[in-house]
């Protein structure tokens, strides 16, 4: 594992610092050494994600990372996911200091910052590579929709969800750990920069797939996943929601990729609006029978679970939404990252 140190200015624990939050939480790729975040300074990031101490230090800035840590990370990592994926201002000069030092830069975002002259001739420089994620491969190599994922032997559940950043790839992952100790073989094939940054052996940057090839390039990690792996199950990292108005692509190029055979479902009964613009389009939450309704309409498979995110609620809350849910929907609920995935587990075993 090559060490990094994460870039999140103002944003750790917050929605907008999601690929911070998710590394701080699982890495397999990069041993994480620090987080920059002087509002955090001082703390542990664990703490400040989820309030579990994970030995990561937060620093102040590159400066005092550097001076402090025993040797230098070799990666500085963008942990951010912006609005419209554009490198923050604030950045910048960061990123100009990090490779100037010989550090390479992996970022996930929409703006590709191996195209910046500015970075560029600074990495060439000194060495440094500018490694960006959401890069997709080149055209001609692009794999169109073949209608394959059906025919697996194996159990395809993509995690979806009722909006954005609310703890799709999360649940997967925590539910992949379930089953595997459950003594199911189980696969993951991530669908965004954070999973594929946090070292997933299968999946693409969905969003930065042109539209003609999304789901042909996503059906083929799933098919790779099984050849590879032969596991019993796949859980296919969800996008967005199926309703929201601004992602048309993600939910349903994952369900036309994956042929589900069933569906576990993250929903956020605290949330008010969507994730998506929140300050200025205000865009209220779906109503989950609703959600779960369209998303069965249009994949033919079943929902199994639903995986409840905690945001804004009391432990007491949270238990009463599981009970409620299960009432309605005849479905195990269950907050993963307090619960653990034990029950959803258990709904994604029973169609074995």
């Amino acid at each position: 594992m090559e060490t990094a140190l994460i870039l999140c200015e103002g944003y750790l624990g917050t929605n907008t610092g999601k690929t911070a939050n998710g590394l701080v939480r699982h890495s397999r790729r990069f041993a994480i050494r620090g987080v920059l975040d002087r509002q955090a300074a001082g703390r542990d990031a664990g703490e400040v994600v989820d309030g579990v101490s994970r030995g990561i230090p937060v620093f102040r800035g590159l400066e005092e990372a550097l001076a402090q840590l025993p040797e230098r990370p070799q990666n500085l990592i963008i942990g951010v996911a912006t609005f419209g994926g554009y490198l923050p201002a604030e950045f910048r000069p960061v990123v100009a200091a990090a490779l100037a030092a010989g550090m390479n830069v992996v970022s996930g975002l929409h703006e590709f910052l191996g195209e910046d002259p500015e970075f560029s001739a600074l990495a060439a420089k000194s060495g440094a590579r500018l490694i960006d994620v959401r890069r997709p491969r080149p055209l001609k190599e692009m794999r169109q929709f073949s209608d394959l994922a059906r025919h697996l032997p194996c159990l395809r559940i993509p995690v979806v969800g009722t909006d954005g950043s609310i703890g799709k790839r999360t649940t997967a992952l925590l539910l992949a750990d379930a089953l595997r100790a459950a003594g199911v073989p189980t696969s993951f094939v991530a669908t965004g920069q954070t999973g594929l940054l946090q070292g997933a052996e299968f999946g693409v940057p969905l969003d930065g797939i042109r539209g003609d090839f999304m789901v042909g390039e996503l059906e083929a990690e799933i098919v790779r996943a099984q050849e590879t792996e032969q596991p019993k199950v796949i859980l296919i990292e969800g996008q967005g929601s199926i309703s929201h108005p601004a992602y048309v692509c993600g939910t349903r190029a994952i369900l036309s990729a994956s042929a589900p055979s069933g569906m576990v479902v993250v929903h956020a009964p605290g949330r008010t609006s969507r994730s998506y613009r929140r300050d200025q389009l205000a865009l209220p939450m779906p109503d989950l029978g609703r959600e779960i309704g369209l998303l069965e309409m249009y994949s033919g498979s079943k929902a199994v679970a639903v995986a409840l995110n905690h945001e804004g609620l009391t432990r007491e809350q949270v238990l009463a939404h599981a009970a409620e849910f299960t009432a309605k929907f005849g479905l195990p609920a269950a907050d993963p990252l307090v619960d653990g995935c034990d029950a959803i587990a258990a709904a994604v075993r029973r169609l074995l």
